[in-house]
């Protein structure tokens, strides 16, 4: 290759470089700009006296936001090793990086619910590199007795599972009588659809389908109209555009509308399972008590109503009463 050659080619790839870091400069600025157009978004003292005065469920705001329990027994080794009870062997196995529930079930030929139940793993997303999971020789579910008086026979009946084959690995009386809180190994059974999605983080939708970021977390953060006060978050704030659609994160049944001096205009929506989401610091509602909805009704516009630094979304789930992490349960 000629020096003209090689020069005229060197002069291409430096123009290549500038150009593709001046593109990556004026997205990053974009970016930038387009959350600081959308100002910081955050309110709401959460104080639950203000807004919640006929549902008296809804007025304790609690963290539930609980760990995943660990398993109380921890082995020494990395080595796996056996541990028989009634009908069932367990092996213990501990998590390597890149695992997940899936390809470890897959693996011992055992369904992600086998695991998720006998682990007793209430978010599958808090799986940690090194935790100890008990992975037992048949797929099925752990199953508590809910009250005396309960047969193996029952309890296979409602999970569709084979009586005799549950009564065999648990070694007991197939009609003989259970007392509440024993413990029952159920070979076959599945979890119900509603408890392997919250589990595994897929229950809720997000609220709003178009640009949004979070400016501020469920939990404790430094109050955005004292800064020095730490109060608690019982929810999460999607700084958004004004006047931007609001969906149900989840179809259900809108419960209560209206205002208050902290969230502004807000609907609160009840869902299955125990489940109620509140929409708050709304510009506009466009629910009514009593509607049914799903996650493609509109039911209100992103606003800056109530105690609010900008425009924005509070969005809280409540879990029988009391708040949980939005973001643990949202695709």
């Amino acid at each position: 290759m000629r020096r003209s050659d090689i020069k005229n080619a060197l002069i291409c790839a430096g123009l290549t470089f500038c150009s593709c870091i001046v593109v990556a400069g004026i997205v990053f600025v974009a970016v930038v700009e387009k959350r600081k157009s959308l100002g910081q978004g955050q309110g709401g003292l959460e104080t639950p006296s203000i807004v919640y005065s006929t549902e008296a469920a809804l007025e304790t705001m609690e963290n539930s936001d609980k760990s995943e329990l660990e398993l109380s027994e921890m082995l020494e080794t990395e080595n796996a090793t056996e541990e028989v009870k009634d009908g069932v062997t367990y092996l213990s196995y501990r998590v390597k990086s890149g695992d997940m529930i899936g390809k470890i079930a897959e693996r011992y030929g055992v369904t992600e619910d086998t695991l998720l139940s006998v682990n007793n793993i209430q978010n599958s997303r808090t799986l940690q590199i090194n935790q100890y999971l008990r992975i037992p020789s048949m797929a099925g579910i752990l199953y508590t007795v809910n009250k005396d008086g309960e047969t193996v026979k029952d309890v296979a009946e409602r999970y569709e599972i084979n009586a005799d084959d549950c009564a065999y690995v648990n070694k007991v009386d197939i009609d003989g009588s259970l007392k509440a809180g024993a413990s029952l190994f159920l070979p076959g059974a599945r979890m119900d659809f509603t408890t392997r999605q919250e589990i595994n983080g897929d229950l809720f939708v997000k609220p709003l389908h178009s640009y949004y970021y979070l400016s501020s977390y469920y939990g404790y953060r430094t109050s955005p109209f004292d800064s020095s006060r730490r109060t608690f978050h019982s929810g999460i704030d999607m700084a958004a555009y004004q006047g931007t659609l609001i969906y149900p994160a989840l179809s259900g049944t809108v419960a209560e509308t209206g205002y208050s001096a902290v969230y502004g205009n807000y609907v609160i929506i009840t869902h299955h399972s125990g489940y109620k989401t509140l929409y708050g610091h709304m510009s506009k509602i466009l629910a009514k008590k009593g509607q049914v909805v799903n996650t493609a009704t509109q039911i209100g516009r992103v606003g800056s109503t109530g105690m609010s630094t900008g425009p924005h979304l509070h969005f809280t789930v409540y879990k029988n009463g009391k708040t949980v992490n939005p973001l643990s349960l949202i695709k």
